[in-house]
């Protein structure tokens, strides 16, 4: 009976397979934004912000002003999909943590396999996007992971993403471990925060988990 009650509590059971078919579709708009913002750098480097008119009002002469505009809008529609995917994706990742959480005896093995990651108590912050190319996509990082531990960061001392930035930004050109969980398992990966064509040190963002 306790099990039925804890079950109706977090809604529908929710698989791996479901968190990794909505990774899939966040996966896909980030290659379409990409894709419009690749067109926009062709476009005299406009970008997002880029004036479209020079400095007497009249209209830029050097770029296609039609395709600028589509792409800057199409890029906003993307990005606000981009929101509402990452949030359908959290709320993936707590109903399935709280599944395994409901049904101790079926994750027995699963559970000895993740107990280091216990241990070290629940994430703190989800990776919302990962540029390709960047130091956080070279260093492996992916969309969705769930960070426990980032430098001298962890679950205990975290108190928001200031925390987080204060350490990439005097780490430098200096190796960080990074805790993750990822499906479940945890993992550990050396991420060195540097200098690169993008914006950051990371090239990546990170948002903090509610608990």
């Amino acid at each position: 009976m306790k099990m039925t009650e804890e079950d109706n509590a977090v809604g529908p059971p929710v698989t791996e397979e479901d968190v990794r078919l909505l990774i899939k579709r966040k996966d896909d708009i980030e290659e379409q934004i990409k894709a419009y913002d690749d067109m926009l750098r062709t476009q005299a480097g406009v970008g997002m912000d880029a004036p479209l008119v020079d400095v007497e009002g009249f209209p830029r002469a050097d770029v296609d002003l039609y395709k600028v505009r589509t792409a800057r809008h199409n890029i906003s529609c993307l990005q606000n999909d981009h929101k509402s995917i990452m949030v359908e994706i959290e709320e993936a990742l707590h109903k399935l943590h709280a599944t395994a959480r409901v049904k101790p005896e079926k994750d027995e093995t699963k559970m000895e396999v993740t107990e280091p990651a216990v241990s070290l108590s629940a994430p703190f912050a989800l990776v919302d996007t990962v540029t390709q190319g960047s130091p956080a996509f070279q260093a492996g990082l992916r969309v969705g992971d769930e960070i426990i531990e980032l430098g001298s960061v962890n679950t205990q001392n975290f108190r928001n993403l200031r925390d987080i930035a204060s350490v990439v930004q005097h780490s430098e050109g200096k190796s960080l471990r990074v805790g993750l969980l990822r499906s479940g398992q945890e993992m550990h990966l050396n991420l060195t925060p540097k200098q690169w064509s993008g914006r950051g040190l990371l090239g990546c963002n990170l948002v903090p988990l509610q608990r």
